[in-house]
């Protein structure tokens, strides 16, 4: 097969938009290999006797073959080696995405976090992370975790040398409307900051749209796969991208302990798919509809509580 064919192929498309809206850090081979061994097992095996993780992936795995018609079909029939290579294919679409957002996000990023009418000091480097993360006074207090306050100068020390590790659970400020958190109500303003609104255009409905009222009309990444609401997935992935954009590492690795994206990411969706958080899920969601796709059904308000209609409803 040539490298031109399985660029072009529709399982490398189909993984760029699954790997930003549904799930973005597996390994999509052993994804499907798993998948279709589980699927065996399912048989004689309910659910939820699989461990957490296992439950996971497999609803992965099955929100994968709902959005590729003739999927399931291609990997029951296919050999081990068809089963790995379209694991692949999507793999590379997925790491392809990934990759090329973090490479436009690193620069527009600073654009976003500019004072207004000034410039960043001391400057940050477009094409260098090395000045940012917790070694500079703005990406610092950004990413400074919900909870602390970056304006302690022994935090700011503590955090700057390392001596106080951030894991990825521990959310940053820049997530919360106007940076501010409320210990009393950790909900108030979660994922509702306008950079992650600005990251969340860039990425779905194309660059120049960030400072532009919504228009009915879609066009980008979303328009391209007839996407127009916004998904769980799709804000943990932009609110890891925007996370690694501020950091000081150079490479987006699954792997990375340092920014430890892998785990930020995971605590996100954990969050979002508990389904005791549902009620303040739907409504972030509803939130976040009308920012992006004000003319889908999806941003359309719930019906009032208590409301002759609502009664009606029932």
């Amino acid at each position: 097969m040539t490298g031109l064919r399985s660029t072009s192929d529709p399982l490398v498309s189909h993984g760029r938009h699954f790997g930003r809206t549904v799930f973005a850090l597996c390994n999509y081979p052993s994804l499907l290999t798993n998948g279709i061994l589980r699927l065996e097992q399912l048989e004689d095996t309910p659910l939820e006797d699989l461990s957490a993780e296992e439950r996971r992936e497999h609803r992965v795995f099955e929100q994968l073959l709902d959005s590729y018609p003739g999927l399931l079909e291609r990997l029951k029939d296919g050999s081990e080696e068809e089963i790995l290579h379209v694991g692949e294919l999507i793999g590379k679409g997925a790491a392809g995405a990934r990759g090329d957002d973090t490479k436009t996000l690193k620069s527009a990023v600073l654009d976003w976090i500019s004072p207004r009418g000034e410039a960043i000091q001391p400057p940050l480097h477009r094409n260098s992370k090395i000045d940012r993360g917790f070694n500079h006074e703005l990406t610092g207090s950004l990413l400074c975790p919900a909870g602390l306050d970056w304006n302690d100068p022994r935090i700011k020390e503590n955090l700057r040398s390392g001596e106080m590790l951030v894991c990825g659970d521990q959310w940053p400020i820049f997530v919360y409307t106007n940076h501010v958190y409320d210990s009393e109500d950790p909900w108030c303003g979660l994922l509702r900051s306008r950079l992650l609104v600005y990251a969340y255009k860039h990425v779905f409905t194309s660059p120049s749209s960030v400072d532009r009222e919504p228009k009915a009309t879609r066009s980008g990444n979303a328009r391209l796969h007839g996407m127009n609401s916004v998904t769980i997935g799709s804000l943990a992935y932009i609110a890891t991208q925007v996370r690694f954009a501020l950091s000081s590492s150079s490479v987006f690795s699954r792997t990375d302990t340092t920014t430890d994206s892998e785990t930020f990411y995971h605590s996100l969706l954990d969050l979002l798919e508990d389904p005791e958080e549902c009620k303040e899920v739907d409504e972030l969601l509803t939130w976040w509809n009308r920012q992006v796709f004000p003319a889908s059904s999806a941003a359309k308000r719930a019906i009032s509580a208590n409301s002759a209609l609502s009664k009606i409803r029932q």
